[in-house]
Protein backbone atom coordinates (compact mmCIF):
# COMPACT_ATOMS: atom_id res chain seq x y z
CA UNK A 1 0.00 0.00 0.00
CA UNK A 2 1.01 3.40 -0.77
CA UNK A 3 2.38 5.89 2.16
CA UNK A 4 0.66 9.43 1.86
CA UNK A 5 1.95 11.92 4.52
CA UNK A 6 -0.85 13.48 6.43
CA UNK A 7 0.09 15.82 8.65
CA UNK A 8 2.43 18.93 7.76
CA UNK A 9 4.86 18.03 10.00
CA UNK A 10 5.01 14.69 7.92
CA UNK A 11 5.32 16.04 4.27
CA UNK A 12 8.30 18.22 5.86
CA UNK A 13 9.94 15.19 6.88
CA UNK A 14 10.09 14.00 3.88
CA UNK A 15 10.95 16.85 1.88
CA UNK A 16 13.97 16.84 4.15
CA UNK A 17 14.63 13.49 3.63
CA UNK A 18 15.24 14.60 -0.32
CA UNK A 19 17.20 17.62 0.68
CA UNK A 20 14.39 19.62 -0.36
CA UNK A 21 12.77 22.87 1.92
CA UNK A 22 9.94 22.92 0.18
CA UNK A 23 7.29 20.78 -2.30
CA UNK A 24 7.52 23.84 -5.10
CA UNK A 25 11.72 22.82 -5.17
CA UNK A 26 10.47 19.72 -6.79
CA UNK A 27 9.47 21.47 -9.53
CA UNK A 28 12.41 23.89 -10.28
CA UNK A 29 13.11 22.28 -13.65
CA UNK A 30 9.44 24.03 -14.97
CA UNK A 31 9.88 27.27 -16.62
CA UNK A 32 8.16 29.77 -13.97
CA UNK A 33 6.24 31.62 -17.05
CA UNK A 34 4.32 28.57 -17.58
CA UNK A 35 3.58 27.27 -13.75
CA UNK A 36 0.18 27.85 -12.05
CA UNK A 37 -0.17 30.80 -9.44
CA UNK A 38 -3.40 30.52 -8.58
CA UNK A 39 -5.71 28.23 -6.89
CA UNK A 40 -7.25 26.02 -9.49
CA UNK A 41 -11.12 26.97 -9.96
CA UNK A 42 -12.96 23.60 -8.87
CA UNK A 43 -15.38 23.30 -6.86
CA UNK A 44 -16.00 22.05 -2.94
CA UNK A 45 -16.16 18.54 -2.23
CA UNK A 46 -19.35 17.13 -1.83
CA UNK A 47 -20.98 14.03 0.16
CA UNK A 48 -22.73 11.33 -1.57
CA UNK A 49 -25.79 12.30 -1.28
CA UNK A 50 -25.04 16.31 -2.69
CA UNK A 51 -23.25 13.86 -5.43
CA UNK A 52 -25.94 11.67 -6.49
CA UNK A 53 -28.37 14.72 -6.72
CA UNK A 54 -25.78 16.68 -9.02
CA UNK A 55 -25.46 13.45 -11.12
CA UNK A 56 -29.35 13.50 -11.46
CA UNK A 57 -29.42 16.99 -12.61
CA UNK A 58 -27.44 16.27 -15.29
CA UNK A 59 -29.02 13.02 -16.15
CA UNK A 60 -32.49 15.16 -16.37
CA UNK A 61 -31.23 17.26 -19.26
CA UNK A 62 -30.28 14.51 -21.26
CA UNK A 63 -32.34 13.90 -23.92
CA UNK A 64 -34.82 10.74 -23.61
CA UNK A 65 -33.21 7.31 -24.72
CA UNK A 66 -35.71 6.01 -26.76
CA UNK A 67 -36.17 8.80 -29.48
CA UNK A 68 -35.91 6.93 -32.64
CA UNK A 69 -31.86 6.80 -33.93
CA UNK A 70 -31.05 6.08 -37.85
CA UNK A 71 -27.05 6.66 -36.75
CA UNK A 72 -24.63 3.93 -37.61
CA UNK A 73 -21.30 4.38 -39.30
CA UNK A 74 -19.44 1.97 -37.34
CA UNK A 75 -21.13 2.34 -34.18
CA UNK A 76 -24.57 0.15 -34.05
CA UNK A 77 -27.43 0.04 -31.57
CA UNK A 78 -28.91 -3.55 -31.42
CA UNK A 79 -30.52 -5.32 -28.89
CA UNK A 80 -28.24 -7.19 -26.22
CA UNK A 81 -29.95 -10.46 -24.03
CA UNK A 82 -29.93 -9.20 -20.25
CA UNK A 83 -27.68 -11.97 -19.43
CA UNK A 84 -24.95 -10.35 -20.90
CA UNK A 85 -24.28 -7.35 -18.37
CA UNK A 86 -25.49 -10.79 -15.42
CA UNK A 87 -22.11 -12.55 -16.37
CA UNK A 88 -19.75 -10.06 -17.14
CA UNK A 89 -20.57 -8.47 -13.86
CA UNK A 90 -19.60 -11.59 -12.02
CA UNK A 91 -16.05 -10.69 -9.59
CA UNK A 92 -14.12 -13.54 -11.40
CA UNK A 93 -14.47 -11.91 -15.04
CA UNK A 94 -15.11 -8.52 -13.82
CA UNK A 95 -11.95 -8.22 -12.00
CA UNK A 96 -9.65 -11.01 -14.25
CA UNK A 97 -5.89 -9.81 -15.40
CA UNK A 98 -4.03 -10.52 -18.08
CA UNK A 99 -3.61 -14.86 -17.82
CA UNK A 100 -0.31 -14.86 -17.98
CA UNK A 101 -0.76 -17.76 -15.46
CA UNK A 102 -2.35 -20.55 -16.98
CA UNK A 103 -2.80 -22.60 -13.64
CA UNK A 104 -5.03 -19.77 -12.20
CA UNK A 105 -6.62 -18.40 -15.68
CA UNK A 106 -8.50 -21.67 -16.85
CA UNK A 107 -11.58 -19.85 -17.06
CA UNK A 108 -10.24 -16.72 -18.45
CA UNK A 109 -7.88 -18.27 -21.06
CA UNK A 110 -11.40 -20.78 -21.67
CA UNK A 111 -13.43 -17.89 -22.57
CA UNK A 112 -10.94 -16.33 -24.92
CA UNK A 113 -10.64 -19.97 -26.55
CA UNK A 114 -14.40 -20.15 -27.06
CA UNK A 115 -14.52 -15.98 -28.69
CA UNK A 116 -11.60 -16.91 -31.20
CA UNK A 117 -13.19 -20.09 -31.96
CA UNK A 118 -16.53 -18.24 -33.01
CA UNK A 119 -14.67 -15.39 -34.64
CA UNK A 120 -13.22 -18.26 -36.97
CA UNK A 121 -16.83 -19.65 -37.45
CA UNK A 122 -18.18 -15.78 -39.04
CA UNK A 123 -15.85 -14.76 -40.82
CA UNK A 124 -14.82 -18.04 -42.15
CA UNK A 125 -10.86 -17.78 -41.51
CA UNK A 126 -8.67 -20.73 -39.57
CA UNK A 127 -7.38 -18.47 -36.74
CA UNK A 128 -8.19 -15.73 -34.62
CA UNK A 129 -6.73 -13.48 -32.00
CA UNK A 130 -7.66 -13.22 -28.76
CA UNK A 131 -9.51 -9.72 -29.88
CA UNK A 132 -7.99 -6.19 -30.18
CA UNK A 133 -8.76 -3.08 -29.10
CA UNK A 134 -11.15 -2.10 -31.75
CA UNK A 135 -11.73 -2.01 -35.43
CA UNK A 136 -10.10 0.43 -36.70
CA UNK A 137 -6.77 -0.39 -34.68
CA UNK A 138 -7.47 -4.08 -36.26
CA UNK A 139 -7.18 -2.51 -39.46
CA UNK A 140 -4.13 -0.74 -38.93
CA UNK A 141 -2.34 -4.03 -37.76
CA UNK A 142 -3.42 -6.19 -40.46
CA UNK A 143 -1.52 -3.51 -42.86
CA UNK A 144 1.24 -3.89 -40.68
CA UNK A 145 0.79 -7.75 -40.69
CA UNK A 146 0.32 -8.00 -44.60
CA UNK A 147 3.94 -6.02 -45.45
CA UNK A 148 5.62 -8.73 -42.77
CA UNK A 149 3.98 -11.32 -44.94
CA UNK A 150 4.66 -9.82 -48.29
CA UNK A 151 7.97 -7.92 -47.55
CA UNK A 152 6.32 -5.26 -49.80
CA UNK A 153 5.74 -1.78 -49.05
CA UNK A 154 2.65 -0.49 -50.79
CA UNK A 155 -0.86 -1.65 -49.54
CA UNK A 156 -4.07 -0.29 -51.52
CA UNK A 157 -6.94 1.03 -49.39
CA UNK A 158 -10.86 1.50 -51.26
CA UNK A 159 -11.74 4.95 -50.62
CA UNK A 160 -15.12 3.86 -49.17
CA UNK A 161 -13.72 2.31 -46.03
CA UNK A 162 -14.79 4.13 -42.93
CA UNK A 163 -12.50 7.22 -42.78
CA UNK A 164 -11.32 7.22 -38.88
CA UNK A 165 -10.24 3.72 -39.71
CA UNK A 166 -7.83 5.07 -42.47
CA UNK A 167 -7.23 7.88 -40.14
CA UNK A 168 -5.64 5.18 -37.49
CA UNK A 169 -3.62 3.80 -40.15
CA UNK A 170 -2.09 6.13 -41.53
CA UNK A 171 -1.23 7.51 -38.17
CA UNK A 172 0.40 3.57 -37.29
CA UNK A 173 2.57 3.58 -41.28
CA UNK A 174 3.65 6.83 -40.67
CA UNK A 175 7.36 5.88 -39.91
CA UNK A 176 6.89 2.37 -40.74
CA UNK A 177 8.23 2.68 -44.42
CA UNK A 178 4.57 1.67 -45.87
CA UNK A 179 2.55 3.48 -48.37
CA UNK A 180 -1.14 3.95 -48.56
CA UNK A 181 -2.68 4.46 -51.73
CA UNK A 182 -6.02 5.15 -52.91
CA UNK A 183 -8.19 2.56 -55.47
CA UNK A 184 -10.85 4.11 -56.79
CA UNK A 185 -14.64 4.49 -56.31
CA UNK A 186 -17.98 3.91 -58.70
CA UNK A 187 -20.04 6.66 -57.90
CA UNK A 188 -22.98 5.04 -59.92
CA UNK A 189 -22.79 1.56 -57.74
CA UNK A 190 -21.52 2.65 -54.55
CA UNK A 191 -18.63 0.31 -54.62
CA UNK A 192 -15.19 0.36 -54.90
CA UNK A 193 -13.03 0.25 -58.73
CA UNK A 194 -10.41 -2.13 -58.84
CA UNK A 195 -7.88 -1.22 -61.30
CA UNK A 196 -5.61 -4.70 -62.32
CA UNK A 197 -2.88 -2.70 -63.73
CA UNK A 198 -2.29 -1.26 -60.50
CA UNK A 199 -1.51 -4.22 -59.20
CA UNK A 200 2.23 -4.28 -59.30
CA UNK A 201 4.97 -6.13 -57.45
CA UNK A 202 5.10 -3.45 -54.81
CA UNK A 203 1.51 -4.07 -53.70
CA UNK A 204 1.80 -5.85 -50.58
CA UNK A 205 -2.44 -6.17 -50.45
CA UNK A 206 -5.31 -4.49 -51.00
CA UNK A 207 -7.90 -3.12 -48.14
CA UNK A 208 -11.81 -3.09 -48.77
CA UNK A 209 -14.52 -2.77 -46.50
CA UNK A 210 -17.98 -4.84 -47.17
CA UNK A 211 -20.34 -3.38 -46.63
CA UNK A 212 -18.48 -0.21 -47.46
CA UNK A 213 -18.69 3.05 -45.21
CA UNK A 214 -21.81 4.13 -47.50
CA UNK A 215 -23.53 1.11 -47.03
CA UNK A 216 -22.69 -1.10 -50.18
CA UNK A 217 -22.41 -4.36 -50.48
CA UNK A 218 -18.60 -5.08 -52.44
CA UNK A 219 -17.82 -8.34 -54.52
CA UNK A 220 -15.32 -9.51 -52.51
CA UNK A 221 -14.50 -12.72 -54.67
CA UNK A 222 -13.82 -10.87 -57.36
CA UNK A 223 -11.49 -8.53 -55.93
CA UNK A 224 -9.65 -11.58 -54.38
CA UNK A 225 -9.14 -12.98 -57.56
CA UNK A 226 -7.31 -9.83 -58.93
CA UNK A 227 -5.15 -9.21 -55.59
CA UNK A 228 -4.16 -13.15 -55.31
CA UNK A 229 -2.89 -13.25 -58.77
CA UNK A 230 -0.82 -10.28 -58.43
CA UNK A 231 0.84 -11.72 -55.33
CA UNK A 232 -0.44 -9.69 -52.74
CA UNK A 233 -3.27 -10.33 -49.96
CA UNK A 234 -6.77 -9.39 -49.45
CA UNK A 235 -7.86 -7.57 -46.35
CA UNK A 236 -11.59 -7.34 -45.60
CA UNK A 237 -13.00 -4.64 -43.27
CA UNK A 238 -16.37 -5.28 -41.60
CA UNK A 239 -17.58 -2.37 -39.20
CA UNK A 240 -21.14 -4.12 -39.22
CA UNK A 241 -20.42 -7.37 -37.84
CA UNK A 242 -24.23 -8.25 -37.63
CA UNK A 243 -23.59 -8.35 -41.27
CA UNK A 244 -21.70 -11.88 -40.74
CA UNK A 245 -25.56 -13.53 -40.26
CA UNK A 246 -26.34 -12.67 -43.78
CA UNK A 247 -23.72 -12.14 -46.21
CA UNK A 248 -21.14 -15.16 -47.53
CA UNK A 249 -18.09 -15.17 -44.98
CA UNK A 250 -15.25 -12.63 -46.22
CA UNK A 251 -13.10 -16.11 -45.62
CA UNK A 252 -15.15 -18.13 -48.16
CA UNK A 253 -14.87 -15.15 -51.01
CA UNK A 254 -11.02 -15.64 -50.77
CA UNK A 255 -9.92 -12.92 -47.99
CA UNK A 256 -6.43 -13.48 -46.72
CA UNK A 257 -7.39 -11.65 -43.36
CA UNK A 258 -10.01 -10.32 -41.85
CA UNK A 259 -10.61 -7.67 -39.30
CA UNK A 260 -13.98 -6.01 -37.96
CA UNK A 261 -15.79 -4.09 -35.01
CA UNK A 262 -17.23 -6.33 -32.79
CA UNK A 263 -19.84 -3.47 -31.09
CA UNK A 264 -22.71 -5.01 -32.34
CA UNK A 265 -22.44 -8.12 -30.31
CA UNK A 266 -24.01 -7.15 -27.41
CA UNK A 267 -21.44 -4.33 -26.28
CA UNK A 268 -23.52 -0.92 -25.55
CA UNK A 269 -22.53 2.11 -27.89
CA UNK A 270 -21.27 3.96 -24.72
CA UNK A 271 -20.29 6.81 -25.92
CA UNK A 272 -17.54 5.38 -28.14
CA UNK A 273 -15.99 2.61 -26.17
CA UNK A 274 -14.67 0.40 -25.12
CA UNK A 275 -15.26 -1.83 -28.31
CA UNK A 276 -13.64 -5.12 -29.69
CA UNK A 277 -12.05 -5.87 -32.82
CA UNK A 278 -11.46 -8.89 -34.58
CA UNK A 279 -8.72 -10.47 -36.64
CA UNK A 280 -8.47 -13.56 -38.15
CA UNK A 281 -6.26 -15.06 -41.35
CA UNK A 282 -5.21 -18.44 -42.84
CA UNK A 283 -3.35 -20.54 -40.72
CA UNK A 284 -0.56 -20.07 -42.69
CA UNK A 285 0.54 -16.72 -41.35
CA UNK A 286 -0.70 -17.63 -37.78
CA UNK A 287 2.91 -16.77 -36.55
CA UNK A 288 2.09 -13.33 -38.34
CA UNK A 289 -0.80 -12.54 -36.42
CA UNK A 290 -0.17 -9.43 -33.48
CA UNK A 291 -1.58 -10.13 -30.22
CA UNK A 292 -2.27 -13.46 -28.55
CA UNK A 293 -3.60 -16.47 -29.23
CA UNK A 294 -5.27 -18.86 -26.68
CA UNK A 295 -4.76 -22.90 -27.25
CA UNK A 296 -5.21 -26.27 -25.87
CA UNK A 297 -3.04 -27.59 -24.34
CA UNK A 298 -2.68 -31.55 -22.76
CA UNK A 299 -0.20 -32.63 -19.15
CA UNK A 300 1.21 -35.75 -19.24
CA UNK A 301 -1.59 -37.39 -18.13
CA UNK A 302 -4.10 -36.26 -20.93
CA UNK A 303 -5.67 -33.67 -19.37
CA UNK A 304 -7.03 -30.89 -21.23
CA UNK A 305 -6.04 -27.30 -20.77
CA UNK A 306 -5.99 -23.70 -21.95
CA UNK A 307 -2.66 -21.52 -22.20
CA UNK A 308 -1.58 -18.92 -24.48
CA UNK A 309 0.08 -20.31 -27.60
CA UNK A 310 1.20 -17.56 -29.12
CA UNK A 311 1.87 -13.90 -28.07
CA UNK A 312 4.63 -12.56 -30.28
CA UNK A 313 4.22 -9.25 -28.46
CA UNK A 314 7.17 -6.71 -27.11
CA UNK A 315 6.17 -8.30 -23.81
CA UNK A 316 7.95 -10.73 -24.31
CA UNK A 317 10.40 -11.08 -27.01
CA UNK A 318 12.66 -8.54 -28.77
CA UNK A 319 10.99 -5.49 -29.58
CA UNK A 320 12.13 -5.39 -33.27
CA UNK A 321 10.59 -8.93 -33.46
CA UNK A 322 7.35 -8.52 -32.48
CA UNK A 323 4.43 -8.26 -34.48
CA UNK A 324 2.23 -6.37 -32.39
CA UNK A 325 3.27 -3.57 -29.36
CA UNK A 326 -0.52 -4.18 -28.13
CA UNK A 327 -0.22 -5.09 -24.53
CA UNK A 328 -3.65 -6.38 -23.44
CA UNK A 329 -6.61 -7.31 -24.95
CA UNK A 330 -10.31 -6.46 -24.86
CA UNK A 331 -11.30 -8.98 -22.33
CA UNK A 332 -14.32 -8.18 -20.97
CA UNK A 333 -16.00 -7.17 -24.16
CA UNK A 334 -14.74 -10.09 -25.78
CA UNK A 335 -16.63 -11.80 -23.11
CA UNK A 336 -19.62 -10.18 -23.59
CA UNK A 337 -19.84 -10.40 -27.71
CA UNK A 338 -18.76 -14.45 -26.77
CA UNK A 339 -21.65 -14.32 -24.76
CA UNK A 340 -23.96 -12.71 -27.37
CA UNK A 341 -22.90 -14.74 -30.12
CA UNK A 342 -23.76 -18.06 -27.66
CA UNK A 343 -27.01 -17.04 -26.59
CA UNK A 344 -28.16 -15.70 -29.81
CA UNK A 345 -27.22 -18.70 -31.61
CA UNK A 346 -26.89 -19.22 -35.24
CA UNK A 347 -30.69 -19.09 -36.00
CA UNK A 348 -30.51 -16.02 -33.84
CA UNK A 349 -27.31 -13.84 -35.58
CA UNK A 350 -29.34 -15.30 -39.35
CA UNK A 351 -32.71 -13.25 -37.50
CA UNK A 352 -31.28 -10.20 -36.75
CA UNK A 353 -29.44 -9.69 -39.64
CA UNK A 354 -32.47 -10.31 -41.73
CA UNK A 355 -34.75 -7.47 -39.77
CA UNK A 356 -31.86 -5.35 -39.98
CA UNK A 357 -31.88 -5.99 -43.60
CA UNK A 358 -35.70 -6.04 -44.25
CA UNK A 359 -36.07 -2.55 -42.68
CA UNK A 360 -33.60 -1.03 -44.46
CA UNK A 361 -35.32 -1.76 -47.44
CA UNK A 362 -38.38 -0.61 -46.36
CA UNK A 363 -36.48 3.15 -44.95
CA UNK A 364 -34.94 2.59 -48.38
CA UNK A 365 -38.15 2.83 -50.33
CA UNK A 366 -40.07 5.53 -48.09
CA UNK A 367 -37.26 8.33 -48.31
CA UNK A 368 -37.10 7.68 -51.95
CA UNK A 369 -40.19 7.82 -52.73
CA UNK A 370 -40.33 11.46 -50.92
CA UNK A 371 -39.99 14.74 -53.13
CA UNK A 372 -36.54 15.71 -53.55
CA UNK A 373 -34.81 13.07 -52.45
CA UNK A 374 -33.14 9.94 -54.29
CA UNK A 375 -30.74 6.94 -53.75
CA UNK A 376 -27.22 7.62 -55.08
CA UNK A 377 -26.24 4.40 -55.64
CA UNK A 378 -27.67 1.20 -57.23
CA UNK A 379 -25.11 -1.80 -55.20
CA UNK A 380 -27.12 -3.96 -52.90
CA UNK A 381 -26.96 -2.45 -49.25
CA UNK A 382 -27.43 -4.22 -45.65
CA UNK A 383 -28.48 -1.97 -42.72
CA UNK A 384 -26.93 1.40 -44.21
CA UNK A 385 -27.44 3.43 -47.15
CA UNK A 386 -26.97 6.81 -48.84
CA UNK A 387 -29.97 9.24 -48.89
CA UNK A 388 -28.88 12.32 -51.14
CA UNK A 389 -31.60 15.77 -50.31
CA UNK A 390 -32.67 18.18 -51.56
CA UNK A 391 -30.82 20.72 -49.53
CA UNK A 392 -27.95 20.27 -46.53
CA UNK A 393 -28.16 17.44 -44.68
CA UNK A 394 -26.56 18.83 -41.81
CA UNK A 395 -29.26 21.50 -41.58
CA UNK A 396 -31.82 19.16 -42.25
CA UNK A 397 -30.29 16.60 -38.87
CA UNK A 398 -30.08 19.51 -37.27
CA UNK A 399 -34.19 20.70 -37.91
CA UNK A 400 -35.39 17.02 -37.67
CA UNK A 401 -33.64 16.29 -34.18
CA UNK A 402 -35.00 19.70 -32.27
CA UNK A 403 -38.56 20.00 -34.22
CA UNK A 404 -39.18 16.25 -34.32
CA UNK A 405 -37.08 14.38 -31.90
CA UNK A 406 -35.61 11.95 -34.41
CA UNK A 407 -31.71 10.99 -34.77
CA UNK A 408 -31.82 10.76 -38.51
CA UNK A 409 -28.68 9.65 -39.10
CA UNK A 410 -25.08 11.00 -40.56
CA UNK A 411 -24.67 14.11 -42.51
CA UNK A 412 -21.46 12.49 -45.01
CA UNK A 413 -20.22 16.51 -44.81
CA UNK A 414 -18.78 15.33 -41.40
CA UNK A 415 -16.46 13.37 -43.35
CA UNK A 416 -16.34 14.55 -47.09
CA UNK A 417 -17.41 17.92 -47.10
CA UNK A 418 -17.79 17.46 -51.01
CA UNK A 419 -21.19 15.60 -50.64
CA UNK A 420 -23.41 18.49 -48.70
CA UNK A 421 -26.62 16.62 -48.99
CA UNK A 422 -25.92 13.04 -48.70
CA UNK A 423 -27.37 11.37 -45.35
CA UNK A 424 -26.01 8.30 -44.08
CA UNK A 425 -29.32 6.07 -42.84
CA UNK A 426 -28.70 3.20 -40.33
CA UNK A 427 -31.43 0.29 -39.82
CA UNK A 428 -31.23 -2.15 -37.41
CA UNK A 429 -33.59 -4.71 -35.68
CA UNK A 430 -34.46 -2.31 -32.52
CA UNK A 431 -35.95 0.56 -35.51
CA UNK A 432 -39.89 -0.16 -35.17
CA UNK A 433 -42.11 0.98 -38.32
CA UNK A 434 -43.26 3.60 -36.40
CA UNK A 435 -39.37 4.61 -36.21
CA UNK A 436 -39.11 4.57 -39.52
CA UNK A 437 -42.59 6.23 -40.07
CA UNK A 438 -41.46 9.30 -37.95
CA UNK A 439 -38.26 9.67 -39.82
CA UNK A 440 -39.97 9.91 -43.34
CA UNK A 441 -42.63 12.39 -41.94
CA UNK A 442 -39.88 14.52 -40.38
CA UNK A 443 -38.21 14.79 -43.11
CA UNK A 444 -41.32 15.66 -45.49
CA UNK A 445 -42.16 18.44 -43.55
CA UNK A 446 -38.26 19.67 -42.09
Amino acid sequence: MRYIPNSPEERQEMLRGLGLGSAEELFDSIPPDVVLKRALDTPAALSESELLERFEAMAAKNAAARRPNFLGAGAYTHYAPTIIDSLIQRSEFFTAYTPYQPEISQGTLQAIFEFQTLVCQMTGMDVANASMYDGSTAMAEAVLMAERVTRRQRVLVSPAVHPEYMRVSETYVAHAGIELGRLGFDEESGRTALDPAALDKTVAAVVVQSPNFFGCVEDVKSFADAVHAAGALLVVVVTEAASFGLLRSPGACGADIVVAEGQSFGVPVSFGGPYVGLFATREKYARQIPGRLAGIAYDKEGRRGFVLTLATREQHIRREKATSNICTNEGLIALAATIYMTTMGRRGLQEVAAQCAQKAAYARRQLAALEGFSLPYSAPVFNEFVVRAPSDAAGLLRKLATEHDVTGGLALSRYFPERPNDILVCVTETNKRADIDALVAGLRQT
